[in-house]
């Protein structure tokens, strides 16, 4: 890292969320107190996960009465609208989750979530996870022949990272299709020998923050400045 900056002419460094107590966050502590340059907290994030090495049952049994509902119970009112399957659709058809995603998001949000080079830069990443021995996990829920939830999740390393998600609005008013579609990811990350741990990194829902809600652990992500120049240091002094 040190290497890094020494090869760059710059003024700030901003780093973006870095995990509290993190290797990378500590190595930027100790550069910035070793060349004398100013270490600047700017924003801090929330972070939720789900520890999967127990089982399920008691992960269920710890959750609140409504979370247990959203997350789990109300499978049976799904199943009952047809038959309900989970599907990866890495690598085969990536396009047809990234199509779904998009779909979700123009009618929540309304605007595409991954397109043009962003689309192009996911895919790399994706390759480049498999590469170094990580799985990507581009989750559909069906109900019937229609896809209703997608998943974009990616196992590294014994954690399954959930990087975002889509559903249909208004699908059925007794479901919460993002919650169940999380619920059964959950439960599939406690059956992996390998897992063990659920991380669904920092953010809130639109209406409430549902994560605090069905998380075992939290922990934080920092947003970090370095500062190399005096005049910009004195600067930041005097704005406290």
């Amino acid at each position: 890292m040190q290497q890094q900056l020494d090869s760059h002419t710059w003024t700030e460094a901003v780093f973006n969320d870095l995990r509290a107590g993190s290797e990378d966050l500590s190595a930027l502590v100790t550069i910035a107190a070793t060349q004398n340059w100013a270490f600047r907290i700017i924003a801090v994030d929330d972070g939720y996960a789900v520890t999967t090495s127990g089982p399920f049952d008691e992960y269920l049994a710890s959750l609140g009465a409504n979370s247990r509902l959203k997350l789990y119970n109300r499978r049976a009112v799904l199943e009952s609208l047809g038959p309900v399957r989970e599907e990866n659709l890495w690598p085969h058809n990536s396009k047809a989750f990234f199509d779904a995603l998009n779909a979700f998001h123009r009618e929540r949000w309304r605007k595409d979530c991954v397109a043009g080079k962003s689309l192009t830069f996911h895919e790399r990443f994706l390759s480049r996870v498999e590469e170094e021995g990580g799985r990507p996990l581009l989750s559909t829920l069906t109900c019937g022949n229609h896809i209703v939830s997608v998943l974009y999740n990616v196992w590294y390393r014994g954690v399954v990272y959930n990087i975002q998600a889509g559903f249909e609005q208004n699908f059925h008013k007794k479901l919460s299709l993002g919650s169940l579609h999380l619920g059964y990811a959950i439960e599939d990350a406690f059956r992996l020998p390998d897992t063990d741990r659920f991380d669904m990194l920092a953010g809130q829902g639109k209406k409430e923050n549902y994560k605090a809600r069905i998380a075992t652990e939290n922990y934080q992500f920092l947003t970090v400045m370095l500062v190399k120049s005096t005049l910009f240091r004195a600067l930041y002094w005097m704005r406290g």
